[in-house]
């Protein structure tokens, strides 16, 4: 049998149609809103440092000290490290107190990588401290931070 064009139309649109409702419908459930505190960015951080203690210091968190839009904000972490084969960054992660999620970024580096530094941007949901803490080859950790007041806030998830 052989379908008129409206007649496919039609069907598809009921199906679509039916589909989005349904998609209301799940989103109008109530959904806790994820939601990253002072505690839970330092649970996320002794995942990836276990016991080991977290040095001050070697790494430089340059982002703007205040932005106006959260959605879209440059960062750039430096590691003071001549990164040869004795003394390198493994790892760099990125921790923040205030978005949806505390654990921003992990980076793993190398020697070869020639340098101890990474530019990317982020989002911020509001005002809030960000901490970077990288990983040597010698296995210790060190950090930087930086406090960022935001205007407008971003990772609304709930919206």
């Amino acid at each position: 049998m052989i379908r008129s064009d409206a007649s496919s139309r039609r069907d598809f649109l009921t199906r679509a149609a039916g589909a989005l409702a349904g998609a209301g419908a799940l989103q109008a459930l109530a959904i806790d809103r994820a939601s990253a505190t002072p505690e839970t960015m330092q649970a996320e951080i002794r995942k990836i440092v276990g016991d080991a203690k977290v040095n001050q210091g070697r790494v430089e968190l340059d982002i703007p000290q205040l932005v106006e839009n959260g959605n879209t904000v440059p960062m750039v972490v430096k590691i003071d490290s001549p990164m040869t084969e004795a003394d390198h960054v493994r790892e760099i992660h990125v921790f923040n107190e205030k978005n949806p999620q505390p654990h921003v970024i992990s980076i793993k580096l190398g020697p070869r990588a020639g340098r101890g530094i990474v530019s990317t941007r982020i989002k911020l949901a509001d005002t809030q401290k960000v901490i970077a803490i990288a990983r040597m080859s010698d296995g210790t950790f060190w950090s930087g931070s930086a406090d960022v007041i935001v205007t407008i806030a971003a990772c609304l998830e709930d919206l």
